[in-house]
Order: C-alpha cells, then sequence, then structure tokens
C-alpha cells in the first residue's frame, strides 16, 4: 500500500510540528489532531493511510486511541505507528497489543521514520 496521507494525533505542538514537517519535506500529505479523542474521530472521517499516534495525551491516551482504531471494523485497517518519549519495553509491548504496527521512540528520527514508511 503506498502511504500518501498521513494523520499526526498529539497534543504537543512542538512535537507535531516536527513530524509534520518530517512528513511534507518526503512528499506525505499530512492532517493532524491535538487528542485521542479528535485522532479517533479523523481517522474515521478521513481514513488517512497511516497514523502517527503519541501516547501520553489529556482524555484518551494514545494507547485507548490505538486500540479504538483498530477494533473498529471502519478504520482497523489503518496501520498506527506509536511516537512516544515513553521508550520503556513495556511501553512498546503494551502498544503494539493495542493494534499499532510499530513503536517510535521521540525525538524520532527522520530516516528511522522513512524507513519504517516504506516498509509497511
Amino acid at each position: 500500500m503506498a502511504i500518501k496521507n498521513v494523520l499526526v494525533v498529539d497534543d504537543s505542538p512542538t512535537d507535531a510540528h516536527v513530524l509534520t514537517e518530517i512528513l511534507k519535506k518526503n512528499g506525505f500529505t499530512v492532517i493532524s489532531a491535538s487528542s485521542g479523542e479528535q485522532g479517533v474521530e479523523m481517522a474515521k472521517e478521513h481514513k488517512p493511510d497511516l497514523i502517527l499516534m503519541d501516547v501520553v495525551m489529556p482524555g484518551m491516551s494514545g494507547f485507548e486511541a490505538t486500540r479504538a482504531i483498530s477494533k473498529n471494523p471502519e478504520t482497523s485497517g489503518i496501520p498506527v505507528i506509536i511516537c512516544s518519549s515513553k521508550d520503556q519495553e513495556t511501553d512498546k509491548a503494551w502498544g503494539l497489543r493495542q493494534g499499532a504496527r510499530d513503536y517510535l521512540v521521540k525525538p524520532v528520527d527522520e530516516k528511522i521514520l522513512m524507513s519504517k514508511l516504506q516498509a509497511l
């Protein structure tokens, strides 16, 4: 599947901006959400090719949003990559159990992110 449209879900304007700039520089179209709830709604509405999901957000966490997206038949085909500052193995394992395809630790390295996107 060719990835063109990416939804970035992150409550940090700085982190969202960094990810958006990396993606746009590499030719992707980006939309963004600033909460887990908004991310779930935008996934249903826009059907992006990929979602980059933060974990620590007010309200619905990225783990909860990832689970909601991966369990909904309408959005279950959209791959989610968690991008978080939480770098424990238990966090990574839990994120993958929620339905994420991969887990990157912030700050996200551009080369690593691009290689993950090409591997999908």
